[in-house]
């Protein structure tokens, strides 16, 4: 929130379902509403959005939480955007915290809706910004390209445990060859769109360019990088960037009885570190500095 906005009044808590979502309301010094639900449909935005302007005319002072948890809250807090509300998307672990916080034991759409109003109350986090069109035409076919190849190496796997049997059939044998070069195929065709992609935005293009001389990092991995880094926006420092991976060691020290090992956990973004694992396994070939380290 700038300094010129105004502050907000009304803090919304959703809990998003695949199908519906959970709604309550508070303003900072009320208790969450009793919640209600919502269809995940343009009609139920629609009806949601006449209540909150119903609530709070003035739609710049209301904030609106939700958690990032797979894909269906995209929809709804990019209409909310579109509509001129401040929406932040949060973290579900952040949400989870706060609940223990609050020694919330039950669990229910409901309940979850509330909790997250009153963080929105208590806490109002960052907000959230649609990304670019850039991010869109790379995440889409990088998820794709991982698909592709997770099924290319099922019909490997399943060709290669044929081919130890005493008879082959033929058919079966050629389907699964045809199936695996179709496959490879689509594979490249979506490395070569990935690169494509790259060059449509001019900041994402430079960025790319400079990890590219990176020894170890490949097209594919800097697209990995850019995108769930949102071209480093979301990562100012490198110590940021490292926590934002999972890889920030995480100390456990405590008086004089606590003195464990640092580990890095199981937070992060595991589709950054996944990427940046295999692109140091090549580095470890090819990049002297980072075998050295």
């Amino acid at each position: 929130m700038t300094a010129s906005s105004p502050p907000y009044r009304l803090f919304v808590g959703i809990d998003i379902a695949a199908k519906t979502c959970a709604v309550s309301w508070m303003s900072a010094s009320s208790s969450p509403s009793r919640a209600i639900t919502i269809e995940q449909t343009p009609r139920g935005f629609a009806e949601l959005l006449q209540r909150l302007r119903s609530l709070e005319p003035e739609v710049e002072t209301i904030l609106v939480v939700m958690e990032a948890t797979g894909t269906y809250w995209m929809r709804l807090a990019t209409f909310l955007v579109d509509a001129k509300i401040a929406v932040s998307v949060i973290n579900p672990v952040q949400a989870h915290d706060f609940a223990k916080a609050l020694l919330k034991r039950s669990k229910t759409d409901a309940i979850d809706a509330q909790t997250l109003a009153e963080l929105g109350a208590r806490l109002q986090p960052a907000r959230w910004s649609p990304p670019p069109m850039v991010y869109t035409e790379l995440h889409q076919r990088l998820v794709h390209r991982d698909a592709l190849i997770r099924a290319r190496t099922q019909f490997q796997n399943q060709l290669h445990a044929l081919l130890q049997q005493p008879v082959i059939v033929d058919s079966v044998r050629s389907s699964l060859e045809e199936l695996i070069a179709q496959l490879e195929e689509q594979i490249e065709e979506l490395a070569v769109e990935i690169a494509a992609a790259l060059k449509q935005d001019t900041a994402w293009a430079a960025a790319a360019a400079r990890l590219a001389t990176v020894s170890g990092l490949g097209p594919i991995t800097t697209a990995w990088v850019l995108t769930t880094t949102l071209n480093f926006t979301l990562t100012a420092t490198p110590e940021a960037a490292a926590n934002y991976a999972g890889l920030a060691p995480h100390l456990r020290l405590s008086g004089t009885s606590v003195h464990g090992r640092p580990s890095i956990g199981q937070g992060g973004n595991a589709q950054l570190r996944r990427a940046m694992y295999m692109a140091t396994l090549s580095a470890l070939r090819y990049n002297p500095v980072i075998r050295t380290f």
